[in-house]
């Protein structure tokens, strides 16, 4: 299965900018180019959510707390898939993860984790 690499957290000011990145290592194109891909993210104590997802198709979806804020984007070449974060909010906070969207998900990586502080 695809091994998951999440990048490009870190620890930005209120009002700041990240982009992650995920890689999915080992992935057959013809698999990557056929699932829906999604970031999550999950702060202590709280389950996981999805947070954007980008189908196959490139239809792509926001939670109502990152609508107009986050952009997911996805190079299959590549089998990478992004996540451009403007205007964070200290509710941002959280680490981050991508993987598929649907019932058949692969193993999580290790997320990236993405800190909002003054």
């Amino acid at each position: 299965q695809p091994h998951l690499v999440e990048s490009g957290g870190g620890l930005v000011q209120p009002g700041g900018s990240l982009r992650l990145s995920c890689a999915a290592l080992r992935a057959i194109l013809s698999t990557y180019n056929n699932v829906d891909m999604g970031w999550y993210r999950q702060t202590p104590g709280k389950e996981r959510e999805l947070v954007a997802s980008m189908t196959k198709y490139g239809v792509t979806n926001y939670a109502d707390s990152a609508k107009g804020r986050f952009t997911i984007s996805r190079d299959n070449a590549k089998r990478k898939v992004f996540l451009q974060m403007n205007s964070l909010y200290a509710e941002d906070t959280a680490m981050y993860y991508c993987n598929t969207v649907g019932p058949s998900q692969w193993p999580w990586g290790q997320g990236t984790q993405v800190t909002v502080s003054a």
